[in-house]
């Protein structure tokens, strides 16, 4: 018998042993191991991990299968989009608050490296129970997600970091619940405080066109993410829709001011006081012809297809509308710095898409002399009694040849005092500064726009282009006086990076905002009555020394709740008109339902925001009721923006539910 085969079997068999003994040791589960497991089975509370932060995301970033395609998924406005309000009690759960924290400076969110991301929650999940959104983390329920993503799972543990969760429910990660989510930058700054009348009685700030906020917030909330406070402007928001106020009569006094209070939908011992302003609109044959000069990023980071793509296809749209008197020049920065088109007649349009179509992005981020050249061209092709204006596109690469950013606003200003104007229209997510945007804009006289999807250019460059680029009034300020006799306390809803001090109003060196032709602008108080139990200030114990100024007022007004001024330039003058109008007890209403649509529609819009925000003074209104608002002031619509807005109340519902968004009981009480 051969011997040889057992005897190397069992000495293979002496060699493996330990090695399996070994590896039994480290991978089998130990008694207490089972028992634990046993144990967390029986709990309905996850497991507590904590995934290296590399593993989770923060931000969708624009690239991404998420994102791409992104204008071309979402549906147009008032499609599938507007819900009956009272669905939101359906979907609304309660979640724990996580306080925003705001400053008075700028800063940047660091932005992440790309890393492998879940799915987005859907907008519309209507579907989704209250028992949906769960935390990796013990009870109570998680935050919600503020910038970060919506992780899935299948059970009510979370999964190890590396492993792919299945689908199923959804649960918040640890860091999603950051308030810098991504590399996107916001002017950071404090909601507008209440004020006593009796101590500042005027109230003044510049206006505000701008509709980036709104885009912005959309785009965020579309894509299952509640924006940071700072990216939610309330007037932007207000300002977004159209309004049908009163026309002025004619270019010399180009807008009059459409006025009412009424019961505030979320305060019911307060007063809303609505100013609304439509600026004049030529009559048709008398459009002025424009000079324009696109100065476009081609930098690599805008390489895709919510930016460089769509930003062709936006410029496209423009193109289309404008006519032979018209003038088109195209300058790139950062990955190809040069003029790409010389000024060229708007009605040679086969010339201009052919250099909007040869873009490419791609290379380093040398700005070279991006913003010079343009300016450069827009006056070489000057146009008298018209529109001279470059309109900036970027995802928020500003490196266009002058590096100091104090140099650069210098250089702008200077060149708006020649008759040159600057837009900034921003693109995509991750990267875009909106504080730049906004700055660059108000300096050059122009407005700021963010472009998340071919339907909001459609908005900005085509349905808005005359109130875009027909300029009927520039420095436009407001002031109001309140009465103190009527009125003891109020704020502004919104404006705070529009404030300016009271000399301003008069001094016409300080720049204010521009309205174009058929543009409206919105500004809300909120007003305690004087005499009412819903003052937040205490009055004094020992009481403060008169005003005489006050009495006089007082006695010569004895019935006005306030006075409004307003002081504008026309577009070739640089001298001020001012413009003056009581606010008076007939514009007073007892019962939001006598007022307009137009009204109670803005006021949700506002209620809106605040909640979204997290207000201290507005966000004790619940979705459902927002909803209820805003439906009794839909109106028309043909445009279906409100319905579109409709869906995003219900939207913000699901990643804020109601009882997140309470203030916290050690909330800072007003001051």
């Amino acid at each position: 018998m051969d011997m040889r085969l057992p005897i190397g079997t069992a000495a293979i068999a002496l060699l493996l042993l330990p090695l399996g003994y070994q590896l039994y040791n480290s991978t089998a589960m130990s008694p207490a191991d089972r028992l634990q497991v046993d144990t967390t089975s029986q709990v309905s509370a996850p497991p507590k991990l904590t995934p290296p932060p590399t593993t989770l995301p923060v931000n969708p970033q624009p690239g991404t299968p998420a994102m791409k395609d992104a204008d071309a998924q979402k549906p147009l406005a008032g499609e599938d989009r507007a819900e009956a309000p009272a669905e939101l009690n359906d979907v609304t759960a309660p979640m724990a608050e996580t306080a925003p924290t705001a400053s008075a400076t700028t800063t940047a969110a660091p932005a992440q490296p790309p890393v492998a991301r879940p799915e987005p929650l859907a907008q519309d999940s209507a579907a989704m129970s209250t028992q949906a959104v769960q935390s990796e983390m013990a009870p109570p329920p998680p935050s919600p997600v503020v910038g970060g993503t919506l992780s899935r799972m299948q059970s009510n543990s979370a999964p190890s970091a590396g492993i792919i969760a299945p689908e199923g429910d959804f649960y918040a990660t640890p860091a999603q619940t950051a308030t810098e989510p991504s590399g996107d930058e916001f002017t950071q700054f404090d909601e507008s405080r209440l004020k006593v009348v009796a101590d500042e009685s005027v109230s003044t700030f510049s206006i505000d066109v701008d509709t980036a906020s709104y885009s912005y917030v959309r785009s965020m909330l579309d894509d299952g993410y509640v924006p940071e406070p700072d990216a939610v402007r309330l007037e932007e928001l207000i300002n977004y829709f159209p309004y049908d106020y009163a026309p002025a009569d004619s270019a010399a006094v180009p807008f009059k001011p459409t006025m009412a209070v009424f019961p505030t939908p979320w305060n019911p011992k307060t007063q809303l006081l609505h100013i609304g302003i439509k600026g004049y609109v030529p009559p048709a044959g008398e459009d002025k012809p424009s000079n324009l000069v696109f100065l476009i990023d081609t930098s690599g980071s805008m390489d895709e297809p919510n930016k460089l793509p769509l930003l062709k296809r936006a410029f496209a749209l423009l193109v289309d509308q404008l006519s032979a008197k018209d003038t088109v020049s195209i300058v790139t920065y950062a990955g190809s710095a040069g003029v790409v088109l010389e000024p060229t007649k708007a009605d040679d349009k086969a010339k201009i898409l052919a250099a909007l179509d040869n873009l490419a992005a791609g290379g380093s981020t040398a700005g070279a002399e991006g913003i010079e050249l343009a300016y450069k061209l827009a006056e070489q092709a000057k146009v008298t009694d018209g529109t001279n204006r470059v309109i900036l596109a970027t995802d928020g690469d500003f490196n266009v040849g002058i590096d100091n950013p104090d140099d650069l606003e210098t250089f702008i200003k200077a060149k708006r005092e020649g008759g040159v104007t600057l837009s900034v229209l921003g693109f995509g997510r991750g990267n875009l500064d909106d504080a730049t945007m906004q700055a660059l804009a108000q300096n050059g006289n122009g407005n700021a726009s963010y472009i998340d999807n071919f339907r909001e250019a459609q908005k900005v460059l085509v349905e808005e282009g005359g109130s875009t680029l027909d300029m009927i009034a520039k420095d436009v300020k407001i002031q109001v006086e309140f009465n103190p006799a009527m009125v003891s306390e109020y704020r502004l809803i919104g404006y705070e990076t529009r404030a300016l001090n009271r000399e301003d109003f008069n001094n016409d060196t300080v720049d204010a905002g521009d309205i174009g032709a058929g543009h409206t602008v919105t500004a809300i108080y909120e007003i305690t009555p004087a005499g009412s139990d819903a003052n937040l200030v205490d009055p004094l114990r020992y009481g403060a020394p008169t005003d005489p100024s006050l009495a006089v007022a007082t006695m010569n007004a004895p019935t006005e709740l306030a006075f409004l001024k307003m002081r504008y330039k026309l577009p070739n003058e640089d001298v001020s008109q001012l413009l003056e109008v009581p606010v008076t007890p007939s514009v007073v209403y007892g019962d939001i339902d006598a007022v307009n649509p137009d009204m109670k529609f803005a006021a949700a819009v506002a209620a809106f925001g605040q909640k979204l925000k997290g207000s201290n003074y507005g966000g004790a209104m619940s979705w459902s009721d927002i909803a209820m608002l805003a439906q009794t002031g839909r109106g028309a619509d043909t445009s279906g923006y409100r319905a579109e807005f409709m869906g995003l109340i219900k939207t913000a519902s699901l990643l804020r539910p109601d009882e997140a968004a309470k203030p916290k009981a050690d909330a800072p009480a007003a001051p």
